[in-house]
């Protein structure tokens, strides 16, 4: 076993007013892994933000701001917290749960060109952007 000592004593972290932390099982047990950037993302803001159960009550345009990210991208990633279990949301509240016993992923992998035009966002913008640039150009 490796010995562990602080490589600076005078800065070892301290809960100091915040209730935010996130269990060692998120890296462990493969939830860090099952997420999208975004979802990291909202889902650490979320942790930030919570009180002592979890809770916080920002709205969705000033988390979009503050995490720097769009309403769309915002959408799947609460969406998908809340799909793989790690967040609750009434439509004002939120609350970061305990962790579930295992990772929980609805979403199956894409693989095909016509997966990726149905369900990538990335692939449907860039359609929809296409199509509209040459709907410009006919005119």
């Amino acid at each position: 076993m490796i010995k562990k000592k602080p490589l600076f004593r005078h800065r070892v972290r301290k809960i100091d007013g915040s209730f935010a932390w996130i269990s060692h099982r998120f890296l462990r047990q493969g939830f860090w892994g099952s997420l999208s950037h975004h979802e990291l993302l909202l889902y650490f803001f979320l942790v930030m933000a919570g009180d002592r159960q979890g809770i916080s009550y920002y709205s969705f345009d000033k988390i979009c701001s503050l995490v720097a990210i769009t309403p769309d991208e915002y959408i799947l990633a609460r969406n998908g917290l809340i799909d793989k279990d790690l967040i609750g949301f009434d439509g004002r509240l939120f609350q970061v749960l305990s962790l579930p016993e295992e990772v929980t992923d609805s979403s199956s992998a894409l693989v095909t060109a016509k997966d990726m035009e149905q369900h990538d966002p990335a692939t449907i913008h860039r359609i929809i952007t296409k199509s509209l640039d040459l709907a410009q150009e006919v005119k």
